[in-house]
């Protein structure tokens, strides 16, 4: 009896750790889209605002927005209004430092640049932000 709780108990341990770990690998798939979304901004901006640094904090900010918004394209839906209105808005000196190559790994280009061109945005090629460099 004992060894029978003692297996059900750490069968249920396991199950509770890969949930953790699902999630954890959806949450870094959606900040990867999230990345892929503000590099088509590059190519967007003609106008740059002088001496318009950012803080870390409202980087942060600006990232967790864009997460939320796009975070249901990561599940297989397209880009609602408000996460086409993220890629418009959202400064690509928050995102870039963040493209790590793990992060990068992550990422589906090819469809990431479909959904950004839905958005009616250009995604401008061989532009590099952080690890990730568009074809």
């Amino acid at each position: 009896m004992y060894v029978a709780l003692t297996f059900f108990v750490q069968g249920k341990k396991r199950e509770r750790e890969r949930e953790r770990e699902r999630e954890k690998m959806m949450e870094r798939k959606s900040l990867a889209f999230m990345v892929l979304v503000m590099v088509g901004v590059a190519g967007m901006w003609e106008v740059k605002m002088a001496g318009a640094q950012l803080s870390d904090a409202e980087c942060k900010e600006e990232r967790t927005l864009a997460i939320n918004a796009c975070k249901p394209v990561v599940y297989g839906k397209l880009p609602s209004p408000e996460c086409c209105q993220r890629v418009r808005v959202t400064h690509l000196e928050c995102v870039c430092p963040v493209i790590t190559p793990k992060l990068a790994a992550l990422i589906d280009l090819n469809r990431a640049i479909r959904l950004i061109e839905g958005c009616g945005r250009k995604v401008p090629r061989q532009y590099k932000c952080g690890s990730l460099t568009t074809p």
